[in-house]
């Protein structure tokens, strides 16, 4: 189902939380979509759109880097981020923060496409079939060592990309296609999970984004276009969806996990 006229949104994303309180986002006045939300000294913030409670994380290119990670050395998949953070080397720059993100079976191998360190693990999955990973558009979340980042759905990135990235990621469906929200994705829909998904503002910088109780596509999809002005946005998953935000000490721990996004301070970053 196809929304109708974009919300007016004012998205004042200045998140300076001296008690870590959640700023309620609220309708007001129309957005500019050339004008790029700003971001708090500390990546992760708390964030209240239409009555639910989302915590929004940004990686900024400047400070941060991104990488892919789902198995040890010896192929044993991490399934948890205490179990990779306990297999870290000591001498890793600082983790800023990370969420699942990807389809896996039941092994926390990834379904999709997969590249880690620049190296590809899974090949690009344009089949049809059932679940939300086929909720056709799906698509990938990549980019390369200098944080150039994208949300691309599978198509444009089949037909466009021919180098391969240092990392990506295959999910579904996208959020937020071209400044568009998915035609499959009714207004609130009865669908309601916790849920994670990126997108990547003008800007270049990504946003990352967990619900902290059940929330439907529809208005998850809205906060990506509406708050964070990502014109391209993707599903990572949901029910299982995690954060670990290291300053604040939150880990999460619900269920065994696949691929994981880890962003890490920069060494010449800050």
């Amino acid at each position: 189902m196809r929304f109708g006229a974009r919300t007016a949104i004012h998205a004042c994303l200045i998140l300076a939380l001296a008690a870590c309180e959640a700023h309620e986002i609220t309708p007001d006045e129309p957005v500019q979509d050339t004008q790029a939300p700003a971001i708090a000294a500390h990546p992760c913030e708390p964030v209240i759109f239409e009555d639910t409670q989302f915590t929004q994380c940004t990686a900024d290119p400047a400070v941060h880097a991104i990488h892919m990670v789902h198995a040890d050395a010896d192929g044993e998949a991490y399934r948890s981020f205490a179990s990779y953070a306990a297999r870290r080397p000591a001498d890793a720059p600082p983790v800023a923060f990370a969420m699942n993100g990807g389809m896996f079976d039941e092994n926390g191998d990834p379904i999709g496409y997969y590249v880690e360190e620049g190296e590809r693990l899974h090949g690009l999955n344009r089949a049809e079939g059932p679940g939300n990973f086929h909720m056709l558009p799906n698509g990938v979340f990549f980019g390369d060592a200098t944080g150039n980042w994208h949300v691309w759905d599978t198509q444009r990135f089949f037909d466009n990309v021919e180098t391969r990235p240092q990392f990506g990621t295959q999910s579904g469906p996208m959020l937020v296609v071209a400044g568009e929200l998915h035609q499959g994705f009714d207004v609130d829909g009865d669908s309601q999970k916790i849920r994670n998904g990126v997108g990547v503002d003008p800007s270049g910088r990504a946003h990352f984004v967990i619900s902290e109780v059940p929330v439907s596509f529809g208005r998850f999809a809205r906060f990506f276009r509406d708050v964070l002005r990502t014109p391209n946005a993707l599903f990572l998953d949901g029910s299982v969806s995690q954060l670990w935000d290291a300053e604040s000490g939150r880990m999460d721990n619900r269920a065994p996990l696949g691929p994981l996004i880890i962003v890490e301070m920069r060494e010449n970053g800050g």
